[in-house]
């Protein structure tokens, strides 16, 4: 009975610790592939190619599937927002169940 319980909290731990990590490493990668994309020699499409390459060397190239673009317009400025899609992961790392979506956002100086 006590070794079930210790095995069940062990994997949900496994599970959290996962989630965090790969949830954190889109999160980078998406305002990362952002910056990048908002340099003044740089277009949109190279940000997205950018996070894409960034998740596919640390997480796995799964979650790397559905990225996207958008330039929003803000009191601030111009932004790109860079948003990344993939499912959340189980106790490994390529995408499970449910939706996890993640952006990241770079001012666009013209």
């Amino acid at each position: 009975m006590v070794a079930t319980l210790l095995v069940l909290l062990t994997l949900a731990v496994m599970q959290l610790t996962t989630y965090v990590h790969v949830r954190n490493t889109l999160i980078d990668a998406a305002s990362a592939g952002a910056r990048f994309g908002a340099l003044h020699d740089r277009t949109a499409e190279d940000g997205v190619e950018r996070t894409r390459s960034l998740i596919a060397s640390s997480a796995a190239a799964d979650h790397a599937q559905d990225v996207s673009y958008a330039y929003v317009d803000t009191a601030e400025g111009r932004t790109l927002r860079i948003t990344v899609r993939s499912g959340v992961p189980l106790v490994g790392l390529g995408p499970g169940v449910g939706t996890l979506e993640v952006q990241g956002r770079a001012y666009d100086f013209e």
